[in-house]
């Protein structure tokens, strides 16, 4: 598909960071091209089918970048996933491992109702950790996933083993 190849031209790779031996995979030229950005957005979009989405829900921080886009094209409210101690009301947590420790993501507890239909998006799958911790936090709340969507997927990590059954869709894959 040329539109996907276009992306994927535009990702940009920064050997050696945040440290070295990783091949950072920079989406900024993606952001400040307006048809780039645009045309992410409308797969992004489709990721859901043709199945009407409640709630577009993103994670901390550059999923809320697409997925608040991805809510207003599919007329959908936006919901965040945030590090812990970022929400300002009662919250779920779910916690998940890091290469050098764990960290804690949080969701409103009143964020999604049972049974609301959401669209789950991040920028990057890569070992899955996090991408599991806000599914662990959506199934809390007995959210019903339509699809965990992602701008990139380091395939080769194989972070969707950590997702569960759950419709799966990366734009990209690396």
């Amino acid at each position: 598909m040329p539109e996907v190849d276009t992306l994927q031209a535009a990702v940009r790779d920064i050997p050696d960071f945040p440290k070295p031996g990783i091949i950072f995979k920079d989406i900024t030229p993606i952001l400040g091209d307006g048809e780039l950005f645009q045309t992410s957005i409308r797969l992004l979009a489709e990721t859901a089918g043709s199945t009407p989405i409640d709630k577009v829900v993103g994670i901390d921080a550059r999923g809320f970048i697409f997925a608040a886009a991805v809510a207003d094209r599919l007329k959908a409210g936006f919901v965040p996933i945030r590090k812990k101690g970022k929400l300002p009301w009662k919250t779920h947590e779910a916690s998940y491992t890091l290469e050098y420790g764990e960290a804690v993501v949080e969701i409103h507890q009143d964020a999604v109702k049972p049974g609301e239909k959401i669209l789950l998006i991040d920028d990057l799958l890569a070992t899955g950790g996090t991408a599991a911790a806000a599914v662990s936090l959506l199934g809390q709340l007995k959210a019903e996933i339509v699809s965990v969507s992602f701008l990139i997927e380091l395939s080769f990590l194989e972070g969707r083993a950590r997702l569960g059954d759950h419709s799966i869709a990366s734009i990209l894959s690396y």
